[in-house]
């Protein structure tokens, strides 16, 4: 039993980066303009397979529009992720905007900063 045990938190590891993988391309399939360039930065599914939360970057776009848009066809990306996955449940989809991105541009900016400043004053 405690090999069954260890095997589990794999299985849910390869069943969110299977749900990342076909997200992406049923999102490419979506018309709605206010999803934007959007990246799909992660994937976490619920020990009960009853839910995903999923992270999402954008390139070209509004964070908020795209992730008004992206709830909005939840259901309609989970319909598809039905007929493409060997699951028994397929987790309801909750997206949210990953800021972690944005926040590593920002810390690369301000290193970039400091080290001409610090190069100037030496």
């Amino acid at each position: 039993m405690t090999r069954h045990k260890k095997s589990l938190p794999n299985r849910s590891f390869r069943v969110a980066d299977q749900i990342q993988r076909d997200l992406a391309e049923l999102i490419r399939e979506l018309s709605d303009p206010r999803i934007g360039m959007v990246t799909l930065s992660s994937v976490e599914v619920s020990p009960d397979y009853a839910h995903a939360k999923v992270g999402f970057s954008v390139l070209v776009g509004s964070a908020e529009a795209s992730e008004a848009a992206l709830n909005e066809a939840a259901g309609w990306l989970r319909n598809g992720l039905f007929k493409r996955l060997a699951l028994h449940t397929v987790p309801t989809l909750h997206f949210h905007f990953d800021r972690s991105t944005e926040r590593a541009a920002d810390l690369t900016a301000l290193i970039a900063k400091a080290n001409a400043t610090r190069a100037k004053e030496e």
